[in-house]
């Protein structure tokens, strides 16, 4: 049986699920705001909202097909294992470097669909701050980044392998997990070549945060203010990195749009994830899925007839992961997709108690729909796009549970 075929069915379904996803995210702009959110749109913004979300989500479906169409075009041709032979066919290292090569070349095909999105439908509606300077920028570092850690990735799954063998699975999902850390752990490293992150200025907003955290016994390395309106006029806050070096970011954005109550209630949010343990328990769940893709790459690398369906001469370590990632894990990760939003939902829950319990409840409300205004957010999606994709609860489901905590 010519392997082949299944693995460009497999493509073609993960191809068809995320279309189906596109169509739903569609519907739902007809759907009835909830009572609780209806003050978020004046009608000006309302319909502002509603054409952009039309224009995001037919363009969305075209960005889909075209990645899909490319990755089909090089899977069914052997694209990879023809540029693979332009290398020396006897170093392995080399030929997983080629397919890499390969992959982070085809994806500058996606690159007008990027300036597109960003520097039209998002300048059309007031988001995109970017010179074109910048995105060009951005572009190549996504591509460096990206080749550096496919590289990584590769050379892990090569020498566990060559050593192990079929004994492979948990020390790969080991190494994998700890790559994942890694990147997690040096985040703030990797923020910093895409944007400049100064300390939150002295005053009484950095007391009030301050306070927030020692009342809590919550100790971080810093806090910090992004400098997101460099790109976006959309605001968000999030902490990173792993016990005393975590860090709180908050961007410009938010704290130049809310005043300092509501600024203290996003933060208090944020801490909420910290006593919470929220990252660590992400790990974990990490951890699960790569048992998952050791698995799979076991399976993978024992199988090489699969290898030489797609016209190499035997196990190419690049190609096995562009076939475990953007083919096998695709096809299973809707269902990881969906568990790990589960819980990542009722974490979002936890951490908008925390800001009630720190008598911030009602300023949580109020910034949560400046959020949902600046950013103009879905304020009715479908209920089964939110089971199957949302890491978040809906707008009007957070004000609902926070209600219910400050009436309580």
């Amino acid at each position: 049986m010519d392997l082949k075929i299944p693995v460009l069915a497999a493509l073609t379904a993960v191809f068809l699920y995320d279309l189906f996803l596109n169509y739903i995210r569609m519907r739902s702009a007809d759907n009835p705001i909830p009572a609780n959110v209806s003050d978020v749109y004046d009608r000006d913004t309302y319909l502002k909202w509603r054409k952009y979300h039309a224009e995001r989500s037919r363009f969305s479906i075209l960005t889909s097909a075209a990645s899909f169409v490319i990755d089909f075009i090089l899977l069914a041709f052997n694209a990879y294992a023809a540029f693979a032979r332009l290398f020396p066919e006897n170093d392995l290292f080399l030929q997983m470097f080629a397919v890499f090569l390969l992959s982070a070349l085809s994806s500058l095909l996606m690159t007008p669909f990027s300036w597109h999105e960003s520097m039209v439908i998002e300048e059309k509606y007031g988001f995109n701050k970017m010179t074109p300077r910048t995105f060009c920028l951005d572009q190549v570092k996504e591509l460096i980044i990206s080749l550096i850690i496919m590289l990584a990735v590769g050379g892990i799954l090569m020498a566990i392998h060559q050593a192990l063998g079929d004994r492979m699975i948990l020390v790969f999902a080991a190494a994998m997990t700890g790559l994942a850390l890694g990147i997690v752990f040096l985040y703030p490293i990797f923020g910093k070549i895409f944007n400049k992150f100064t300390p939150l200025e002295e005053g009484e907003l950095k007391e009030r945060l301050t306070a927030l955290l020692g009342k809590n016994g919550y100790q971080v390395r810093a806090i910090k203010v992004m400098d997101a309106s460099r790109r976006t006029t959309k605001s968000n806050a999030y902490f990173t990195g792993f016990g005393k070096m975590k860090t709180i970011v908050l961007y410009d954005t938010l704290v130049n749009s809310m005043t300092p109550d509501e600024i203290c209630a996003v933060f208090a949010h944020e801490m909420g994830h910290g006593l919470h343990r929220d990252t660590l328990k992400n790990q974990i769940l990490t951890f699960v899925q790569m048992i998952v893709i050791g698995v799979l790459a076991w399976l993978t690398l024992r199988t090489e007839y699969l290898f030489t369906c797609f016209g190499f001469g035997g196990i190419n370590y690049g190609f096995a992961v562009i076939l475990i990632m953007n083919v096998e894990f695709a096809l299973l990760s809707p269902l990881f997709g969906m568990f790990a939003n589960f819980f990542s939902r009722r974490a979002e829950y936890r951490a908008d108690a925390q800001a009630v319990k720190e008598g911030y409840g009602r300023d949580l409300v109020s910034a949560l729909k400046k959020l949902s205004n600046s950013n103009l957010a879905d304020l009715a999606p479908s209920p089964l796009l939110v089971r199957l994709t949302y890491s978040h609860p809906t707008l009007s489901q957070r004000i609902e549970a926070i209600d219910k905590l400050t009436s309580g």
